[in-house]
């Protein structure tokens, strides 16, 4: 499984394309069959309380794409601060068991795991 993270309209999916993915292999915000998950954030975000749950299905996909949501200012809402907790300690068990890593800059890849 490749993770590729980045924020907003950083390129990340232009980048799922480049590897050869297209549209219509890319499912936004839904666990399905398509080898390529979008807005991970979303899923967990919706149910903070379930992100555990999603790891096992995680790790069978071929591409996870997640915008960063650790940096910036601390969310006053508690629901908002335990899904961007959430989403972190996923991507960080996921980023562990994944063969690649890759975050976005700017439209640039930059590997952090090989």
């Amino acid at each position: 499984m490749i993770l590729v993270i980045g924020g907003e309209g950083s390129g990340k999916r232009a980048y799922a394309e480049s590897l050869g993915y297209e549209e219509k292999d890319m499912a936004d915000a839904v666990m399905d069959e398509r080898p390529v998950l979008l807005h991970l954030e979303r899923m967990v975000f919706a149910q903070p309380e379930r992100a555990d749950e999603l790891f096992g299905e995680l790790l069978r996909k071929e591409v996870v794409i997640c915008s960063e949501v650790g940096s910036g200012i601390i969310p006053v809402m508690r629901e908002e601060r335990l899904g961007r907790e959430e989403t972190g300690r996923l991507c960080a068990r996921l980023a562990e068991k994944a063969e690649k890593v890759v975050r976005l800059v700017c439209g640039i890849p930059v590997v952090i795991k090989p």
